[in-house]
């Protein structure tokens, strides 16, 4: 074919290399490296990352039928025991620092929120990966299981994640919320949607003195001080919009200002549904519409499970492990970065096909993509001939 570059070698040229550079500088990534730099071993584990291979010799094998197109991806060797060695003791950091650059070129590309007010809006929960504790010692969860949390910061401008932190199994949402400060993340008149997970008022009030609002379920055993009531409503489906107060024993973990209690009936659902929010300017039916959109952050924790490699993996060691996840989650930007600069019209899924299809296929990215995953895989076919047998 007249086309020198690979689908891989175009994906590699939009990740800012400079910037990947100086994180492997700043932690030392490459000191005493012979040939399989950092960036070689990104390369494989992306190459990974992309065909979903399960081990180790898988990779190496893959990789090598292939040899005749490494210079384009820029890989120079492939050892099975060189790349064990590199995920085992290269800094995930690396990898980590490459996530966030990455975002910032995603984040002038993302649409809006589908919601008429202008305020960013976020969601924050976490959702836990399954280990074997036998294998994975450091992740231990309870007596007999391992796992891991990986909690989200989710940008509903662009259904992205905007900041992540992994831990263990064991850590609780709201302690790792207040620990690595997510509410910094956000800017005054920021909108989040949060679970009942979440609540706590010494951290609400944070929020609420950075101007941030906040929107979530009040929880059974919460028994607020009705101080009259808010805004009547229209629709039918608002049962009550009052303003309240917490209870005094909230009141001394540090909120003592006024709060809005929207009592709501899902039809859907058949559910009378209880909304606690600080936000008195937006109406009730879109307080409520705010808090389903959560369900956002779920269908999101389902895509990567079932669309990246981060239920199983190619070592044990913690920074194997973290590794893995910082490059599938580096991958998932990578995706949505082209959709919007490209402004693909099919789904991600569908991308994640087309690119997998065609990953050292030497076309142009650009041609493909007015494509779907049928008719490339047909365009394949007819520019690969398959050996005849006489």
């Amino acid at each position: 074919m007249s086309h020198s570059n690979t689908i891989f070698n175009q994906l590699l040229q939009l990740l800012p290399r400079h910037e990947f550079d100086k994180a492997v500088s700043l932690h030392k990534g490459d000191k005493y490296v012979k040939y399989f730099s950092c960036w070689q071993q990104f390369i494989t584990l992306l190459y990974a990352q992309i065909r979903k291979k399960d081990s180790l010799r898988d990779i190496s094998t893959s990789l090598r039928t292939q040899q005749d197109k490494w210079y384009h991806i820029g890989l120079k060797n492939i050892c099975r025991s060189t790349l064990s060695d590199a995920n085992n003791k290269r800094p995930y950091y690396i990898f980590e620092d490459l996530f966030y650059n990455l975002l910032i070129r995603c984040k002038d590309l993302t649409p809006k929120h589908k919601f008429r007010f202008k305020n960013p809006l976020y969601t924050i929960d976490a959702t836990t990966v399954n280990l074997c504790l036998s294998l994975f010692p450091w992740a231990k969860y309870r007596q007999t299981k391992g796992a891991l949390k990986m909690h989200f910061l989710y940008d509903h401008a662009g259904c992205m994640p905007s900041f992540l932190v992994i831990t263990d199994g064991r850590a609780a949402d709201i302690r790792v919320a207040k620990e690595q400060d997510f509410s910094s993340r956000l800017l005054p008149d920021s909108i989040i949607s949060i679970d009942r997970a979440y609540i706590d008022f010494k951290w609400l009030s944070c929020l609420n003195k950075q101007g941030i609002s906040f929107v979530t379920r009040l929880k059974d055993n919460m028994k607020p001080i009705t101080a009259g009531q808010h805004r009547e409503s229209k629709n039918k489906q608002v049962l009550a919009d009052q303003t309240v107060l917490p209870p005094s024993f909230f009141q001394s973990g540090g909120y003592h200002n006024a709060l809005r209690l929207v009592t709501y009936y899902d039809k859907e659902n058949k559910k009378t549904l209880q909304f606690l929010t600080n936000n008195f300017a937006l109406s009730a039916t879109t307080i409520a519409a705010i808090y389903k959109s959560r369900w956002q952050i779920e269908l999101f924790f389902k895509w990567i499970k079932q669309n990246l490699k981060i239920k199983s993996f190619l070592g044990t060691s913690k920074n194997a492990v973290m590794t893995q996840i910082w490059i599938a989650m580096c991958y998932y930007l990578l995706l949505t970065y082209i959709k919007y600069q490209t402004r693909f019209r099919y789904h991600l899924i569908e991308l994640s096909r087309m690119v997998r299809e065609t990953l050292l296929d030497r076309v142009v990215l650009i041609d493909i993509l007015s494509l779907n995953s049928q008719t490339v895989f047909k365009l394949r076919k007819a520019d690969n001939p398959q050996l005849q047998f006489f």
